[in-house]
């Protein structure tokens, strides 16, 4: 009797983590899809247009996600306060959230409009560059609405709100397809803007993010008799320091592993046209697979914390278990399409024989390091929800710029194998960082079982 209760026990827990996972795995695939759409709806333009949407968005990410990545510790603090039964303590971190988005924001605008200053000292392909800095800068405009989107959805998930998430993003890839269909090509009596018209259809729907998002928090709290608005906190410093203490790890973290992509791209913006293209249709294509483990990553993050603030070791560890499970299961799938089935993808992106050609065994790699992937992405949502950032940030920066981008750039301009050299330091270094986070998972959540939380 008692063995059928645990596992009646777990089969709850596993439809709650599944009920929280994938609405967010669908939020995070229509993030990815954004990009996606970007790069073919500009791909029948030219080999030259997809690598600036591609190097354009390498560039912009690395610190875009930096101010989004400092917000992450919302999915500790508020996680944690929901688990508690405290719903106006969620509150409050939201509203601190908010201060860091606003004060960040002319920093990050800054920097990404001096970005493309440094293209001519890179050595990027001249016929990218001038494409890839006008990309940028309009695609600059979106950053203040996109961290507001970051801090609201941060709350959201914590708060077990996560179908106003999905709908958001699902809705705005409609409004982002229709608007580079009519801003890249000159549609609807709109000028023809090329691939400046795919950065401003991108901005317009991260404004209509944010404000959805806005909206959903407002109902929420609006629903247990809070105005969202009237009752706004003011700033509260220690607040805000608690916040900067798990955040600027989890930030430190994200735009190691970002920016080491970023990184390559470069590496590769060195080479000719075709290969940047190939580089950047096969990043997408494993991108996208990544951010099932990565909605996965988030909703670990969010149920170990609600386990935690309840005081429930056991059922934190199990959380953090069950979505490795998930997340690997999925990106050995996506391992066998790329493998078996790698023509059919890349057709998707571009007709270009020569792309296709130098894709399929850039998606052989990306098939290589899935697996491995998906449990380093997990393993840092779970560590997150304990509150432990710092390990993943000095995994991800020993794993790819002390290992992983020296040995790839060796391999591609030292030892001449181009852009499969960069693509093997890349596929090393994710099975190092894996391995150094599952093993930090395990011992973390080996103690749950035995300490108070």
């Amino acid at each position: 009797m008692q063995r059928k209760s645990t596992q009646i026990d777990r089969s709850g827990e596993l439809r709650s983590l599944l009920a929280l996972a994938i609405p967010v795995i669908l939020s995070e695939l229509g993030w990815m899809s954004m990009s996606i759409v970007d790069t073919i709806m500009v791909g029948r333009l030219s080999a030259e247009a997809i690598g600036a949407v591609g190097m354009g968005n390498a560039i912009y990410y690395a610190p875009a996600l930096f101010g989004i990545g400092i917000l992450l510790g919302l999915d500790t603090l508020v996680s944690q306060a929901y688990g508690r039964g405290n719903f106006d303590d969620c509150h409050r971190w939201l509203s601190q959230a908010v201060y860091i988005a606003i004060a960040f924001t002319p920093v990050l605008m800054l920097f990404l409009w001096a970005a493309p200053l440094t293209f001519s000292y890179l050595e990027i392909n001249p016929a990218v560059s001038q494409l890839a800095s006008d990309y940028l800068r309009m695609l600059n405009w979106g950053t203040l609405p996109l961290l507001l989107y970051a801090a609201f959805r941060r709350y959201l998930q914590g708060v077990k709100r996560v179908a106003p998430v999905t709908f958001a993003l699902i809705s705005a890839n409609l409004i982002n397809w229709v608007g580079n269909w009519a801003l890249i090509y000159g549609h609807l009596g709109l000028p023809a803007m090329g691939v400046r018209g795919s950065a401003l259809s991108t901005c317009l729907s991260r404004v209509y993010m944010a404000a959805v998002l806005i909206f959903a928090a407002w109902k929420n709290e609006a629903g247990r008799g809070h105005s969202l608005f009237a009752h706004w906190p003011g700033l509260v410093l220690n607040r805000i320091v608690r916040l900067l203490h798990l955040g600027v790890p989890a930030a430190g973290q994200i735009v190691m592993e970002v920016g080491a992509f970023g990184a390559a791209t470069v590496m590769a913006g060195r080479l000719t046209p075709a290969a940047l293209a190939a580089h950047q249709i096969a990043l997408n294509c494993a991108a996208f697979s990544y951010m099932v483990p990565l909605g996965t990553s988030a909703a670990a993050a969010v149920a170990v914390g609600h386990a935690v603030g309840a005081g429930d070791g056991p059922r934190a560890r199990r959380a953090g278990w069950l979505a490795l499970a998930i997340g690997v299961g999925f990106m050995a799938c996506a391992a066998v399409v790329f493998l078996l089935a790698p023509h059919a993808v890349l057709i998707v992106y571009t007709n270009q024989e020569s792309v296709v050609a130098m894709g399929v065994p850039l998606l052989a790699l990306a098939a290589a390091f899935q697996i491995f992937d998906g449990i380093q992405t997990i393993s840092t949502g779970a560590l997150r929800g304990l509150g432990e950032t710092r390990v993943p940030m000095l995994a991800n920066f020993v794993g790819y710029w002390i290992f992983g981008l020296p040995l790839g750039y060796v391999l591609c301009f030292r030892h001449g194998q181009g852009i499969f050299g960069i693509w093997t330091g890349l596929t090393l270094a994710l099975v190092f960082i894996a391995m150094v986070l599952l093993l930090q998972w395990w011992r973390a959540s080996s103690r749950l079982i035995h300490s108070p939380v």
